[in-house]
């Protein structure tokens, strides 16, 4: 069977015409001695490990909101989720420039000519285009994300896990297919690793390509200073969402620490969700259903003792914020609803739709003493914008998942989970 199959493969595929050889699939298109197996493979090994991060950060935070039932996520540390996903976010704003650097290196091989020559070449070749494509889409949809601009008819969040696997994918079957050359440009120039398995020929190119490069108009450090500065800036002026202390010079970041209605960033807000009236009802009432089902007014939960706890919000977007909140435990509301203090349970906003409306809060968050059924922000009441008159905030959970307005409690998983 495989002998039969290599024969396939290897077949060789007739030459497409010449008449078409024209613009970059000219003869000598790409004269630069910079574009390297050493530097391509060198910046894939970045590129590479950037992807892989993206990718594990990216499903954490999948799995904290869509939780298996495998899955555990604690309440502690309080900051984990806050450092998973704001490396997500940081990492992949670095491999856009990263990304660039890399096509740019490899850039005269996307018009070889012929394109193949044979059938799997031709596979390779398609590969690498389902790869490309997977990262520009990650890359390009995440950063329309940060900005909560959505010009495409597809949810976002659900797209973007499942090109995941996609662009995971395809980088280890590049890898794997392009083994021998990555460890060539991985050797040192002119040793022997850098030539081994070619013969005398092509290895005396390899060799004459790299040290070409070496006497290039751009050298290899400079390529390297500038691929370098550029990746570090990118990360640089948007790390000030999640690490406070670079804020002011977080240009690009669309969330800074500290600046939003009592010193906090809002994404959503209650206009848009629709409760300018509703949360500001002096029927409002926060219904908590179990064996003694209760109806508390606001005065009622202002009377109960009041908690105060440091907590990051941390949205999904990256951006992230310590503040001091207080309110009453979520465990001792449930306590007086004869509920156990583990219970996994169910929070209702005000807000009459939306994926978010309703979250879960599971057993590790429910028993937290850090877990609040939040009434003050920075010693201050609520501001609407911040989930007035009730919200919840539980240590090391997304941001989406601290629901503001709350209206009702209830045993049971029915929503976005922890």
């Amino acid at each position: 069977m495989t002998k039969p199959l290599d024969r396939v493969l290897g077949a060789r595929l007739p030459d497409p015409p010449a008449a078409l050889r024209r613009g970059p699939f000219g003869e000598d298109a790409f004269p630069s001695p910079l574009h390297t197996e050493r530097r391509a493979s060198r910046v894939g090994v970045w590129l590479g490990v950037g992807f892989v991060v993206c990718f594990l950060t990216g499903l954490i935070s999948h799995l904290v909101q869509n939780p298996p039932g495998w899955f555990y996520w604690p309440a502690s540390p309080v900051w984990l989720y806050r450092w998973t996903q704001g490396t997500h976010v940081a990492v992949g704003l670095a491999l856009i420039p990263l990304l660039l650097v890399k096509l740019w290196t490899v850039y005269p091989k996307l018009f070889a000519w012929p394109p193949a020559r044979t059938p799997a070449q031709l596979v390779a070749r398609l590969a690498v285009l389902v790869l490309v494509g997977a990262a520009v889409f990650q890359l390009l949809t995440g950063l329309l994300n940060l900005a909560k601009w959505y010009p495409f008819g597809f949810f976002f969040t659900t797209t973007h896990y499942w090109t995941g696997w996609i662009a995971v994918g395809a980088v280890l079957v590049h890898v794997g297919a392009l083994a021998p050359q990555i460890r060539r440009g991985l050797a040192r120039r002119g040793s022997p690793a850098a030539v081994v398995g070619l013969d005398e020929d092509d290895a005396a190119r390899v060799v004459a390509v790299d040290e070409a490069a070496e006497h290039a108009a751009v050298s290899r450090r400079a390529f390297v200073l500038t691929a370098g500065l550029a990746t570090g800036a990118v990360a640089l002026t948007q790390w000030g969402q999640t690490v406070s202390p670079l804020g002011q010079v977080s240009v690009l970041a669309p969330r800074i620490p500290g600046v939003g209605p009592q010193g906090l960033p809002v994404n959503q807000t209650a206009q848009r969700a629709g409760v300018t009236e509703t949360a500001v009802d002096p029927a409002w009432r926060l219904t908590v259903d179990g064996p003694t089902p209760l109806s508390l007014t606001l005065a009622d939960l202002q009377g109960m003792t009041q908690r105060t706890e440091r907590l990051p919000i941390a949205c999904v977007e990256g951006w992230s914020s310590n503040a001091d909140w207080t309110g009453v435990r979520l465990s001792e509301v449930l306590e007086a609803a004869g509920l156990a203090p583990d219970t996994e349970v169910t929070v209702e906003s005000l807000q009459t739709g939306g994926l978010y409306r309703v979250a879960t809060v599971s057993p590790p968050h429910v028993r937290s003493p850090k877990t609040l059924l939040a009434l003050r922000l920075n010693g201050e009441e609520l501001d609407l914008d911040h989930g007035y008159p009730l919200r919840l905030i539980a240590p090391n959970r997304p941001g989406v998942m601290q629901t503001k307005w709350i209206t009702r409690i209830a045993p049971g998983t029915g929503g976005i989970g922890s």
